[in-house]
């Protein structure tokens, strides 16, 4: 089978940006960003996760670009920004405040939607003055802040130092995935989305993960291994908002609420019964929805962009 690095059609193919801008970060990184919608909508931020792209965020995109100014960007060595030989959670958050910054006018907002990996940038970037500057709220969605190995539960162990080891080993392997068989689906469904999810759901987040290369893969999946970021729950002083699905394999719902216990300005704690890791995907409607309603709560005309401000280098 073709290795599509996303589906094609139906509401998870990526709409096509309004923009793209070629983003230069901190240590000299490129990053790929896209730029949907109206130049002077309100704007929404999106990060996604591990082995992802911003085709992750394709109904995210499609739905909001209609009445906001979607920025959403490839991750270092995902999708479409080359890889680098810096991996780590500073890198995270110098590639948020680099997307921040080209896009968003001095002191304007946006609500920020992170997910896993996502998630985690911004819990990294808690102490940028540049998050503070343009965050007006945050959406966590199956996210965690540390011991993300020690509490998936990908296989059926009981907790402990042997399933942490195996989940080490599997998590982090550099074993290629392969084309998108029938077999690579069941096992991506089982390991990420809920036993509910749809065929379209489970063939969208696939195309995407696997088309990941497996360098980057593996570099960043030892970066998730040793990831310590609790103490960035408490320096995000904007509200936010937690989303997790009951059924998430790789960052279970503990994290969630570990989250939310912590957090300073926690607005919500949302349990999608049944729901995986691939939360956007699986509950693309609610998702919107959280993101829409942060807009809505925390946005205010004084934080309208100012398009004359804002400069970015456009690439083809």
């Amino acid at each position: 089978m073709s290795r599509l690095p996303h589906v094609a059609s139906g509401p998870y193919a990526p709409p096509v940006a309004s923009r793209v801008l070629d983003v230069t970060s901190a240590d000299g990184a490129r990053l790929h960003v896209e730029v949907h919608g109206p130049e002077d909508a309100p704007a929404v931020v999106l990060s996604h996760g591990w082995t992802c792209s911003t085709a992750f965020w394709a109904a995210q995109i499609r739905a909001l670009s209609a009445d906001h100014r979607v920025i959403a960007y490839d991750q270092r060595g995902h999708g479409r920004s080359p890889a680098s030989r810096v991996c780590g959670t500073d890198a995270l958050a110098d590639d948020l405040e680099a997307v921040l910054k080209a896009t968003l006018a001095p002191g304007e907002q946006a609500v920020i939607a992170g997910h896993s990996m996502g998630g985690m940038t911004v819990l990294a970037a808690a102490a940028r003055p540049a998050l503070h500057e343009h965050a007006a709220a945050v959406l966590l969605c199956s996210t965690g802040s540390s011991r993300l190995v020690a509490s998936a539960t990908v296989l059926p162990l009981r907790e402990g130092r042997v399933r942490t080891w195996l989940t080490r080993r599997v998590l982090g392997s550099r074993a290629p995935l392969g084309p998108v068989t029938p077999l690579a689906l069941r096992i991506l469904k089982y390991g990420t989305m809920g036993p509910g999810s749809a065929a379209p759901m489970v063939e969208a987040c696939a195309r995407i993960v696997h088309a990941c290369p497996r360098g980057a893969r593996h570099a960043w999946s030892q970066v998730l291994d040793l990831l310590d970021l609790d103490h960035g729950v408490r320096q995000l002083t904007m509200p936010v908002e937690v989303v997790v699905g009951t059924a998430d394999r790789l960052t279970p719902p503990v994290h969630a609420r570990a989250l939310a216990a912590e957090l300073p300005h926690c607005v919500g704690l949302t349990e999608l019964p049944g729901l995986g890791h691939m939360t956007p995907v699986e509950a693309p409607e609610l998702v919107t929805g959280k993101i829409r309603a942060l807009v809505a709560a925390h946005m205010s005309a004084a934080s309208a962009p100012k398009a004359d401000a804002v400069h970015a280098e456009e690439s083809a």
